[in-house]
């Protein structure tokens, strides 16, 4: 049994009440393997923090990383990546585009994600004035939504809900 096909066994034996009448499999799936990356991106988070980067400021000669953005920068590709192994072999398998189209537009809905935290942030922050973590709660919830709809609908599109 490869590794794909374990996850996905594991997080279809969660798939019962109350999850199965209100979601899809795939949706369900989708959420998983994002709860399951965010997981692994804290944990990596604070190995990395805590060890690799071991709090020092990084001085690149032309910007000075603080320890947080150099860790973050660090993390970012491990979890582009697990992401979008978990989503094109576990949450979209059956899609019909090829592994290099899926990769580009996996990259340029993650721009969109990242975008979008931005400008929200900086809306609801600054124009709304709401305090930082309530904005930071609504934003991920539009997020995820932007995402998920990014994902289904152009990076893995036509892959059939099983």
């Amino acid at each position: 049994m490869s590794l794909a096909q374990l996850i996905t066994r594991t997080i279809d034996w969660f798939y019962w009440r109350p999850f199965r009448p209100l979601l899809p499999l795939q949706t369900f799936r989708y959420g998983a393997c994002g709860g399951l990356n965010m997981l692994l991106d804290a944990v990596w988070y604070f190995v990395i923090y805590n060890f690799l980067v071991a709090h020092r400021y990084f001085d690149l000669g032309f910007v000075v990383l603080s320890p947080h953005i150099a860790s973050m920068l660090v993390v970012f590709p491990i979890t582009f990546f697990n992401g979008f192994w978990l989503n094109r072999n576990v949450a979209f398998r059956s899609s019909p585009l090829k592994g290099s189209t899926q990769l580009f537009r996996y990259a340029l809905s993650i721009a969109g994600s990242v975008l979008l935290t931005y400008a929200g942030l900086k809306f609801f922050v600054e124009v709304c004035g709401i305090w930082p973590t309530p904005s930071k709660i609504l934003t991920t919830a539009i997020t995820v939504i932007y995402s998920y709809l990014a994902a289904k609908y152009f990076t893995f599109r036509g892959a059939v809900g099983e």
